[in-house]
């Protein structure tokens, strides 16, 4: 007499065996914001940069001497613009489109409002999640960084490639070697702000400073092609650690540090071990177009062409 096996589901199947969902991947950004645009009818879908050979350059010193920066997208906040704070919907109108630099010696107001983040699973409450300055501020006390340089940079979010090649990416070098500058850390949010930071990583290490991003969007920063990446599976808004998590953001910004010591070579990724939570249901949301109603497509339409001409009207006054 024999007794058969019972037939195990997939998802029983799964579970015996310890498999994640096949939805639990690094979310495909590109291909969702690409899709998103067709369906509400633009049809000249972006092309992301792309690039084969990657520069690369070592550290000339240990990073307890080194002079180190930081490059963020997150705008400062300009109280007559309208929502920034957490919470705020998408507003073009607190964009910037020339690079800012400020001191670094004290804390600053820099908001990701303006960026297309997550702004479903995450909250916009806590900027040590986006911008890190105070616990670079506290390392260098600790002796991990040599010293701060006297600036930190604002790189804008430009689609235009070349411009941020050409116009954007030259001041930001220029201004990094006044003052120094031996490593650069940089902090993407949006999509479009993970290109923007992958090919200013390129011209700076190619212009011989060391970098590394701290990213969400791993498949724009790969694709792009760059240095050194250090990825966290989290919604875009905290490429710096969880908000209001003080553990998460030092352990997110010392794996950086350690990627920035450590790489062999150009195109290095280092994946954070820290998981954003339990279900990674989170990762099928954003501008995931399968998942908005028919109804809402023709209003956030609207919503872009909108956010379109207050972008333009600003850049037209900003940038020559």
């Amino acid at each position: 007499m024999t007794t058969e096996t019972p037939q195990l589901n997939q998802a029983d199947l799964d579970a015996l065996l310890g498999f994640a969902s096949d939805d639990d991947i690094p979310v495909p950004y590109m291909k969702r914001t690409r899709d998103w645009y067709l369906a509400l009818g633009y049809n000249n879908p972006y092309r992301y940069a792309h690039y084969i050979d990657v520069p690369f350059v070592p550290l000339k010193k240990p990073l307890s001497e080194s002079v180190v920066t930081v490059l963020t997208t997150a705008a400062p906040y300009q109280p007559d613009k309208g929502p920034q704070g957490p919470g705020a919907p998408y507003n073009a109108a607190a964009k910037f489109y020339v690079p800012y630099t400020m001191d670094t010696v004290k804390d600053h107001d820099v908001r990701v409002s303006h960026v297309g983040i997550d702004r479903k699973h995450t909250s916009m409450e806590d900027s040590n999640s986006w911008f890190p300055l105070p616990l670079m501020r506290k390392l260098v006390t600790q002796g991990r960084i040599g010293k701060l340089a006297k600036h930190f940079h604002g790189v804008p979010t430009n689609r235009s490639q070349r411009h941020t090649i050409e116009v954007d990416i030259p001041m930001i070098i220029e201004r990094c070697k006044a003052d120094g500058v031996d490593v650069a850390i940089l902090i993407p949010n949006c999509p479009i702000c993970h290109q923007s930071m992958s090919l200013t990583a390129r011209a700076l290490e190619a212009a011989g400073i060391p970098t590394v991003i701290m990213g969400c969007a791993k498949d724009i920063v790969e694709h792009v092609g760059v240095p050194r990446f250090m990825f966290s599976d989290f919604p875009l808004g905290n490429a710096a650690g969880k908000p209001k998590d003080s553990q998460s953001q030092a352990a997110t910004l010392a794996l950086a540090l350690a990627v920035l010591e450590s790489a062999p070579g150009p195109r290095t990724t280092v994946q954070s071990p820290q998981r954003w939570s339990e279900s990674h249901l989170w990762k099928l949301d954003f501008s995931n177009i399968d998942r908005v109603p028919a109804e809402e497509v023709a209003r956030l339409r609207a919503d872009s062409d909108n956010a379109k001409a207050t972008a333009k009207a600003i850049r037209e006054t900003t940038v020559s």
